[in-house]
C-alpha cells in the first residue's frame, strides 16, 4: 500500500506541520472500509432471475436443466463479481464514499483526535479500496481555516497519490495553505 520510506516522509512532515502551527495532525490509511460481500451476491441474483425467461421461451429444455443453468449462473456471476478488482467497481460510488466517511468519522472519534485542547485535531484520511480521501478537522481548526485549504489539500494529495509519490509533504494542509491555518501559535503544553 504506502512503503516505510513514504511512511517515514509522512511521519517527519506532519512533525514539520505540528511544528508550525496549532494543529495537531493524525493520519490514517486504510486499505478498504468494508467488504460489500453482499453487492456480487446480489447482483448474482438478478442474472441468475433473468436467465430462466428467455431459456423457456426460446428453448425446449426441461424444468430441471433451466434450473441448474440457473444455479450456474448464479455461482459463476458471484464468484467472478467478488474478485476485489471487481467488487469494489460494482459498488455505487455513494456506498462506497458513504462507507469510508462513516469509517474517516469513526478514526477521529476513535483516535481521540476531538479531545485536542483547544480542538485543533485533524485527521487525514484515505482509503485505497475506495479511492476515497477527506480531511475532518476539530471546530477550533475549522474556525481558522477556510473550506477551501481542505479542498486544495484533497486536490494535492490525490494528485500525489496518482503520480506515485504519496508520501510527498506537498499535500499536508500546511503546505497547501501555509498562511491560513498559521494564524494560531502552537499552544505551549
Amino acid at each position: 500500500m504506502i512503503s516505510e520510506l513514504d511512511k517515514a516522509r509522512i511521519v517527519e512532515a506532519i512533525r514539520v506541520a505540528e511544528e508550525k502551527t496549532a494543529g495537531e495532525i493524525f493520519c490514517v490509511i486504510a486499505h478498504a472500509c468494508g467488504d460489500y460481500h453482499l453487492v456480487p451476491i446480489a447482483w448474482a441474483a438478478l442474472v441468475a432471475l433473468a436467465v430462466p425467461l428467455p431459456l423457456i421461451y426460446l428453448t425446449a429444455r426441461p424444468a430441471g436443466v433451466i434450473y441448474l443453468l440457473q444455479l450456474a449462473a448464479f455461482i459463476v456471476v458471484a464468484l467472478v463479481l467478488s474478485l476485489p478488482m471487481i467488487r469494489f467497481r460494482i459498488v455505487p460510488k455513494r456506498r462506497l464514499w458513504g462507507r469510508a466517511h462513516a469509517e474517516a468519522m469513526h478514526q477521529f472519534l476513535a483516535q481521540g483526535i476531538h479531545l485536542t485542547e483547544h480542538r485543533t485535531g485533524v485527521l487525514i484520511f484515505a482509503s485505497v479500496a475506495e479511492r476515497y480521501a477527506e480531511i475532518v478537522a476539530d471546530s477550533g481548526i475549522n474556525a481558522k481555516v477556510q473550506p477551501d485549504v481542505w479542498s486544495k489539500a484533497i486536490a494535492a494529495m490525490i494528485s500525489a497519490i496518482k503520480d506515485g509519490r504519496p508520501g510527498t509533504a506537498s499535500w499536508l494542509p500546511s503546505n497547501c495553505a501555509a498562511r491560513s491555518w498559521r494564524g494560531t501559535s502552537r499552544p505551549a503544553h
